[in-house]
Order: structure tokens, then C-alpha cells, then sequence
């Protein structure tokens, strides 16, 4: 059997018929299936424990998913293989905390706040990898390193290092955020997962069947900082806003990577590092992009590729042709001199 505990927010404060509803409803459809639990309802948290037969248990939950009367559902645990229900004799209970003492219920609603804070910060430092594993009731840790393959993306900031000696800390953190919101949203939209950041580098994995996706994360996202710097004054540092990624694909180690201080879900591998070589390259063509011959063969869409040339990379034994994409925001590219350069003629008013 499986069980899951998990918390959720009303969307709006609840009438004592409206929770009677909820648990009659849920008793009558649930027992139709064999799934038992506890659902506690304080003040604007809802806390539910369900378990049965794991098909059974995911059929419920995709119901409460639709449930318009909460939102943010977050599963704090999932267990596999249980044995043994702990709810068994109550088949499905309601239970509205409100009566309680205020005492008591102010305690019971930190308590649930703080778990649900807590789990949101924590989902911010994860990668999404770790975290699928946790609500599937995976331990991250039992994962074995394996050997897979991957399109890897590497993007990075160009100039980074110059603009952040000449503005204010403050305004170069704004900008690496919004470099790293943009990229990352956009990785995440086409099916590809963040696996990592390194200063003002974004390193992420798509599946090897998804070379197409990874393409089209990197232009769309080439398009969006186009328009950021667009859209901004002369004085704003978003002017110089400008990146450069790196697609490569081929064989990696993936797993868990570190020590007993501190472990990353991660990709390692010859291929990882092509696609940063490939990212540094990126200022010597011009484009926004440079991607490897495996990237552009396993694509099915009619990108407009060309050849930027060939060339030995750093850490290749030979000499290999390197390709990019005939898209206005990949060819709105510049380097680190010409950025300089417009720094150094008075193009934006430094502090």
C-alpha cells in the first residue's frame, strides 16, 4: 500500500457545512476505492494522511489536485509498501480543529505555518530532481549514480566579471537574478531541469530525445533578454545584458555527488564540459548559441542551422565542426571587448 501526508491552504475560509460536505463526500468516494485516512482543517491549513492501494491513493489525490476550494498543495511525505494502515477503523474523518482552545489552535496554526515555510524555502535551494524523489516517497540519498545520457546546457553571463566592478553590488545582483529567473523558467517551460549554479552560470539536462526543447530554451530565452535590454533606459545596466550557451550531448554521471557536508544531484562527464568549451565559444563566433554535431543530428525540428566552423576545444583530442542557428536574438550577440567599448565611449552614465 502507499500513504501520503500532505498540507494545503484554502483558497477562502470555509463554512462548518461546507467542511461537513467535504467530509461526507470524501468518506462516500473514498470508501469506494478502499482509501482511508484523517483530514484536520485548521483555521486556513488543510493537513490530510491517505493510504491504500498505490493506483487508488494517486487517483484521489489527482481529484483534490482539481479542488478549487485549496491551492499550494505540498506533499510533505509519501511512503511505498506500507503494511499496515493507520486509520483503518475511522475509514474517513474530518476533523475542524476551530473548537479547540485559542491557545491550543494558535500552536496547532504555527505549527502547520512554519512546516509549510519551511518546505517552501527548502524547495528553493533543491533541485527539481531531488524533490520529484521526495514526493514519490524516494529517499534521495538511496538513488545510485548512474550512467545516462543527456543534452547539456551551460549558459553564462558575458562580461560579468568587468560589469560588476564598475556597479553597485546591489544592481549586479538584480541583474544575475534576472539573467537567472529568465533562463531558468524557460529551461523549466521545454522540459529540462536546473541542475546547478555557479556564480552568474546556469548549468541544466534535458533527455536525449529532447534536443529540440533544449534548442528552443535557450533562443526564447535569448528573446526575452533582448527585449529586457530593449525596454531599458540608458542608465540601467540590463543594457549589457547579453549570454551565451553551450548545447552538447552525449554520456554522463548522474547522481548523488559530494561529501557528508553537503551532496548534489548533479551531471559529471567529458560532455558537461564540452558544453561549457562551447559556451566560451560563443563569443568568438558571434552567436548566441554554439551546439555540437550530436545536438544538431538528434533535432527534428527545421531549425536553421549553420557551421560556424571547426575548431579543437579545449580537453578534445581532435578538431570537431560546431554549429548555431540563423535567429535575429542569437545573432544580437556581443563580446566582452565591445561591451567594454560601450562602457569606455560614455554609452551609460557609470555611478
Amino acid at each position: 500500500m502507499k500513504r501520503i501526508m500532505y498540507i494545503s491552504t484554502t483558497t477562502r475560509k470555509l463554512t462548518d457545512q461546507e467542511v461537513e460536505e467535504i467530509g461526507q463526500k470524501s468518506t462516500i468516494n473514498n470508501a469506494k476505492v478502499g482509501v482511508t485516512g484523517v483530514l484536520l482543517l485548521a483555521n486556513e491549513f488543510f493537513f490530510q494522511i491517505l493510504e491504500g492501494e498505490e493506483d487508488d491513493v494517486e487517483g484521489v489525490m489527482k481529484r483534490i489536485r482539481k479542488d478549487p476550494r485549496h491551492h499550494g498543495l505540498l506533499i510533505l511525505k509519501a511512503e511505498h509498501e506500507v503494511s499496515q494502515r493507520l486509520f483503518g477503523n475511522w475509514s474517513m474523518n474530518t476533523v475542524r480543529l476551530d473548537g479547540m482552545s485559542d491557545m491550543l489552535m494558535q500552536a496547532v496554526r504555527i505549527m502547520l505555518e512554519n512546516i509549510t515555510e519551511t518546505h517552501r524555502i527548502i524547495e528553493r535551494y533543491t533541485q527539481p530532481a531531488v524533490l520529484q524523489f521526495m514526493t514519490e516517497g524516494i529517499n534521495p540519498l538511496t538513488v545510485p549514480v548512474q550512467k545516462t545520457e543527456q543534452v547539456i546546457l551551460f549558459g553564462d553571463m558575458v562580461a560579468f566579471s568587468y560589469l560588476s566592478g564598475l556597479f553597485a553590488v546591489e544592481e549586479v545582483a538584480e541583474l544575475v537574478n534576472l539573467y537567472l529567473e529568465i533562463t531558468s523558467r524557460k529551461i523549466a517551460e521545454h522540459g529540462g531541469q536546473v541542475t546547478k549554479y555557479v556564480g552568474d552560470c546556469v548549468v541544466a539536462h534535458f533527455p536525449p530525445d529532447r534536443a529540440d526543447d533544449a534548442i528552443r530554451a535557450c533562443v526564447e530565452t535569448l528573446q526575452k533578454i533582448q527585449e529586457v535590454r530593449q525596454a531599458a533606459g540608458q542608465c540601467r545596466l540590463q543594457k549589457y545584458l547579453y549570454c551565451g550557451f553551450g548545447l552538447s550531448k552525449g554520456p554522463v554521471i548522474e547522481g548523488n555527488i559530494g561529501s557528508s557536508i553537503k551532496m548534489d544531484y548533479t551531471v559529471l562527464g567529458d560532455i558537461v564540459n564540452l558544453a561549457a568549451r562551447l559556451e566560451s565559444l560563443t563569443r568568438e563566433i558571434g552567436k548566441g548559441i554554439a551546439l555540437s554535431e550530436p545536438v544538431r543530428d538528434a533535432c527534428h525540428q527545421p531549425w536553421n542551422f549553420i557551421l560556424a566552423g571547426e575548431f579543437h576545444l579545449k580537453g578534445q583530442n581532435f578538431a570537431q565542426p560546431i554549429y548555431s542557428i540563423a535567429d535575429p536574438a542569437v545573432d544580437d550577440m556581443k563580446n566582452y571587448l565591445e561591451i567594454s567599448r560601450l562602457v569606455g565611449e560614455g554609452y551609460c552614465m557609470l555611478p
